[in-house]
């Protein structure tokens, strides 16, 4: 996947992510990460997982966790098959909450 492609998938990974708060009421506890988030400039951070399999598992325990998180799988309109997992949103959340899923990751 080309630089861009990758540029594209994390967006869509955080627009994704934003949406699901916004659009699910009940969710009280991830508008005011929403809101924290906000005032703080919407600091992002990108990390890399090894393989497709540890990216499950990152989506898995974000999911457990009861963080928002968002599975990105492409359309297949350009440079990967339909379907292709590419990427997880997870956050915005408390920096510990984010730490204990994606503390060990390594910055991409």
């Amino acid at each position: 996947m080309g630089k861009g492609k990758l540029a594209a998938q994390v967006a869509h990974a955080a627009v994704s992510n934003i949406l699901k708060i916004l659009l699910d009421s009940s969710k009280i506890q991830w508008r005011e990460w929403l809101e924290d988030w906000v005032s703080q400039g919407q600091p992002k951070i990108v990390v890399k997982a090894k393989d497709l399999g540890e990216l499950l598992e990152l989506y898995e325990k974000a999911k457990s966790s009861e963080l928002p998180v968002s599975l990105i799988e492409d359309a297949g309109r350009t440079q990967l098959e339909p379907g292709t997992v590419t990427c997880i949103g997870i956050g915005p959340a408390p920096d510990q909450l984010m730490d204990q899923v994606t503390g060990d990751l390594k910055l991409l």
